[in-house]
């Protein structure tokens, strides 16, 4: 089970881009990197194409390490560790640390 995953609410603990929260785009789980939105915006120069005609320099997000990220509990809107919790199903989910809560919906 992954503790960090794609639309959740990250913030960054370390870098340049320390203190910045954003919502995961895309995860690689086997390279341990996250896109993040807003985060470590890479410039790319651009020839024009059929998509782009104009061509120039394009802003993107570029991918940060797994470990230079915190989830943010959408319930107390603070920065945790989740931990595993079990549905009366007996799935997994996530579950806030501090809070209680499933982060999990």
């Amino acid at each position: 089970m992954r503790k960090i995953r794609k639309d959740d609410t990250v913030e960054v603990i370390s870098g340049k881009d320390r203190g910045k929260r954003g919502k995961v785009l895309k995860v690689l789980p086997k390279e341990n990197r996250v896109f993040v939105e807003g985060v470590n915006i890479l410039h790319r120069h651009m020839k024009p194409t059929q998509d782009n005609p104009q061509g120039g320099i394009i802003q993107k997000e570029g991918p940060v390490h797994i470990s230079n990220v915190q989830l943010v509990c959408p319930r107390c809107n603070e920065k945790v560790r989740p931990g595993i919790g079990f549905k009366d199903d007996g799935t997994k989910v996530r579950v806030c640390k501090k809070c209680g809560k499933n982060i999990d919906k």
